[in-house]
């Protein structure tokens, strides 16, 4: 951390919950006329924060303030679309976070959603853009009808205004997509677009997927909050598949608060918004070992927001994950491959050759997969989902690394899913809350982990993280 020297170690949590927890703490942040938020950053540290944010855009846009606003008539739902295209347009030359977008998006006149713009990631079929998957052999690809999550958001009101960049059926094959902290380095994947669209302040809201960790891990390499919720609430019919067993359609916003009011007005569960005071909840710190170590960006990100949680009352204390969980977390790969060679039989079969290569390559790796290797790797999963279980009578979430560290350097890989893989196998809510920045600017998140069904339990113990995070 040599571009902190001389800020001093009692600025460096001020760092993470301004420059990058999202300016959306109502404690430290204040409402502008813009809709955004502005963070009170110590002037004599302007030269350090300059200096480790030279990549990032702007303020990101919080959809509850953007709610709010509109509620009350300070901004008008228009104006409020209006803001996300100005930005799509000032910023997206640089971050290629769009596949394409409509400039002259308008405001729906009701629902809890009018106002928000929302990008969807591009393996989610809409009905008026292209679905084209990040792959040549859709280009062009029109689909008649939207996903029913895109009808959920449009009948709440939402606007969909784009299509965000994708790695090549969701896998793989980088998309053009650049952290908007830093440039030289990766956003994430397979949801690159969604993240980094958030994270430069273009939208409040973007759909992802995730399948091994495409929605944690990106948003944790771009300093955003994300939910990948409990597996099928919300329905992946419409979505292009890689692994029915694992797809789980995600939500990128600014802050906790932001996914909770976007996740319930799709869904139409009011029990997700944020219900007041938050009782101090149990949680078991987890490092999955069996994983391999974590960078030490993401060791100090576990560490600080552990602490945080603890000093603002928590019950706090780490868990060892029983044998059954290694193993599942070695299953997770023989059911995401086995499912893929099947989901993907007609690009493979039909379309080899125009197959992205990296996903070609990983197809013809995996060929062998017997059908006895993943009966067993599902069975192993059923177990560890009962084990599982069994841990959240003693704690009421996990806390654990969202990603191996910050963001790799180059945009020829996405990262590793190996810190995300076996929560996506159990199903099981998970929240990706920024607590940490790293060398180069580069934010580093931890993700918190409820139950399965327990979102509404997921999102209250990430917020109570992030407000500790806040307080420092």
């Amino acid at each position: 951390m040599d571009q902190l020297e001389g800020v001093g170690n009692s600025f460096y949590p001020v760092i993470a919950r301004c420059a990058i927890a999202h300016l959306r703490t109502r404690h430290l942040a204040r409402a502008r006329n813009d809709g955004t938020a502005a963070c009170p950053i110590p002037a004599g540290s302007v030269k350090a924060v300059r200096s480790l944010f030279k990549g990032m855009m702007m303020p990101m846009i919080s959809l509850a303030d953007l709610q709010r606003r509109i509620d009350s008539s300070d901004l008008s739902a228009d104006a409020a679309i209006a803001q996300s295209l100005e930005a799509i347009g000032a910023h997206d030359k640089t971050v290629a976070a769009f596949v394409c977008h409509d400039e002259n998006a308008g405001a729906a006149s009701t629902g809890p959603l009018r106002g928000i713009a929302v990008g969807i990631k591009d393996i989610i079929d809409t009905s008026d853009f292209p679905t084209e998957m990040g792959a040549a052999i859709y280009k062009g690809w029109r689909p008649r009808a939207d996903a029913p999550v895109v009808a959920m958001l449009r009948q709440a009101g939402a606007t969909i205004v784009g299509k965000t960049a994708t790695t090549a059926f969701a896998s793989r094959d980088p998309a053009a997509t650049v952290n908007p902290h830093n440039r030289d380095h990766t956003p994430g994947g397979s949801s690159s677009g969604s993240a980094a669209a958030v994270a430069a302040g273009m939208i409040p809201l973007a759909l992802g997927t995730q399948t091994g960790g495409s929605v944690i891990r990106p948003a944790s390499y771009c300093g955003v909050a994300a939910i990948k919720p409990s597996f099928r609430l919300l329905p992946t019919v419409g979505v292009k598949c890689y692994s029915w067993t694992l797809d789980t359609v995600g939500l990128f916003a600014a802050g906790v608060e932001d996914l909770a009011h976007g996740l319930s007005a799709m869904t139409n569960r009011p029990e997700l918004l944020p219900n007041g005071a938050m009782q101090p909840p149990r949680i078991g710190v987890v490092t999955q070992d069996f994983a391999g170590e974590p960078e030490g960006a993401s060791a100090e990100a576990l560490r600080i927001a552990a602490a945080a949680a603890k000093g603002a009352g928590a019950s706090v204390r780490t868990l060892a994950l029983p044998q059954i969980a290694a193993e599942a977390w070695q299953a997770q790969s023989i059911v995401m491959e086995y499912e893929a060679h099947q989901a993907l039989a007609w690009e493979y079969g039909v379309h080899y050759d125009a197959m992205p290569p990296l996903l070609r390559e990983k197809l013809d790796e995996t060929a062998g997969i017997l059908p006895a290797n993943y009966d067993e790797a599902r069975r192993i999963a059923n177990r560890a989902r009962t084990a599982l279980a069994g841990i959240f009578e003693e704690v009421d979430v996990l806390l654990t690394f969202s990603a191996p560290g910050a963001a790799p350097k180059g945009l020829a890989s996405t990262g590793n899913t190996r810190f995300n893989q076996l929560w996506t196998l159990m199903g099981v809510p998970c929240v990706n809350v920024p607590a940490y920045v790293a060398e180069g600017g580069l934010p580093v998140g931890v993700q918190v982990i409820a139950r399965f069904g327990n979102d509404a339990g997921a999102l209250n113990a990430a917020r109570f993280v992030e407000e500790a995070l806040a307080r420092g």
